[in-house]
């Protein structure tokens, strides 16, 4: 397994080999611009926050100094991280990081500008960026991440070093959570294996037992779809679980930004005037609108990849593949719903909850997509 800022990155041995030789300065290994893509889970963002580590570190990388730790953590002068909570990054966002690619670095060494979102970035952002990778500053490196490369412009993506990363093995992330998280051995493996290789998703699961259990309820949805009312009552409750998820992981961080802008404003003090303060209250509240949003989407696209993964399994029986069942703690269910259908009408089902992932995409509306799609398990 690797060792210093690249401890995490399980399974990446190629990409993590590519990296340090870049690091080194061998010739032809460095590029101004890289982009990072690979499945979800792969670690991406481990991949781009590592790389940046190790160019302000003396020692390529060695993951314990102050160079090391600062970058790892985004407060180091000369490295920057974007991993935006909203939908999209904007044109403004991308000019603000464009002008501080041009700056010279502080400690004399790379600054490195990490979008760990690139997928996010909007048309009129994507043109301000391309004049700054065309024509970087000489110590400036952009390290772009998405999952795949179409994902990206073209003008931009040609432009850039292409990194892939690969999905885990489920033996490598068991072993990262044993070492690095102190997961009991049976948790560990379990987590990893119905992760798919997501690493962060697995140590999601590893630490929460309400993840798991949320987890278990989902992959119950199969065995309730018997007719339209059920398809409708088990979208209605899937959306409405995730809606709340998503108001529960934002509700701190919310309070916490509307009190610091209250203060700011002045609000509650002698002479204080909240009414011209209500622009800048209705921006944060949309801010946190579209947040919320994306995590409740975040949530529901979760949902539908266990689903995919159950039903993955349920298209393995039928055709006798041999491949390791994901859900093999739900082996029985599995093979009743396999006996029940065929294989094409398997297919079918997987291409359902694919489509409603585009759907979310695109922003339809989610109650109506997971409604149709629901529908479509039943019809399939």
């Amino acid at each position: 397994m690797a060792s210093g800022v690249w401890a995490d990155l399980v399974g990446q041995d190629a990409a993590v080999a590519t990296l340090r030789r870049a690091v080194a300065g061998e010739p032809h290994a460095m590029s101004h611009a890289w982009l990072v893509t690979g499945p979800p889970g792969s670690g991406r963002s481990n991949a781009a926050r590592a790389f940046a580590a190790a160019l302000q570190c003396p020692d390529g990388g060695c993951g314990v100094c102050t160079e090391c730790r600062t970058a790892l953590s985004g407060a180091h002068p000369d490295v920057t991280l974007v991993r935006t909570e909203m939908l999209s990054i904007g044109v403004d966002e991308v000019r603000d990081l464009v002008r501080r690619a041009a700056m010279s670095p502080t400690h004399r060494r790379r600054q490195v500008i990490v979008v760990e979102d690139a997928d996010r970035v909007t048309e009129r952002g994507a043109d301000a960026l391309l004049k700054s990778i065309e024509e970087p500053a000489p110590l400036t490196v952009w390290v772009l991440c998405a999952p795949m490369p179409d994902d990206v412009v073209v003008t931009i993506r040609s432009r850039c070093r292409s990194l892939v990363l690969q999905t885990p093995g489920t033996a490598a992330v068991a072993a990262l959570l044993q070492q690095r998280d102190g997961v009991e051995p049976e948790l560990a493996a379990y987590v990893a294996r119905v992760a798919q290789g997501h690493v962060g998703r697995a140590r999601a699961l590893a630490r929460d037992e309400g993840a798991r259990q949320r987890r278990r309820q989902i992959l119950q949805i199969p065995a309730e779809l018997h007719d339209l009312g059920a398809c409708l009552t088990a979208a209605a409750t899937l959306v409405e679980a995730c809606a709340a998820e998503a108001t529960a992981a934002t509700a701190a961080v919310d309070a916490r930004e509307r009190a610091a802008l209250e203060e700011a404003l002045g609000f509650g003090t002698r002479g204080a005037r909240p009414r011209q303060a209500q622009s800048a209250m209705k921006e944060l509240e949309d801010q946190q609108k579209a947040r919320a949003k994306r995590f409740q989407r975040d949530a529901i696209d979760r949902a539908l990849t266990e689903l995919t993964g159950f039903y993955r399994d349920v298209l393995s029986v039928q055709t006798r593949s041999g491949a390791p069942l994901v859900n093999s703690d739900l082996e029985p269910s599995v093979k009743v719903l396999a006996r029940r259908s065929s294989a094409e009408a398997t297919l079918r089902r997987i291409d359902a909850l694919l489509g409603c992932r585009t759907a979310l995409e695109g922003n339809v509306a989610p109650l109506l997509a997971v409604e149709s799609t629901l529908i479509a398990l039943v019809e399939g």
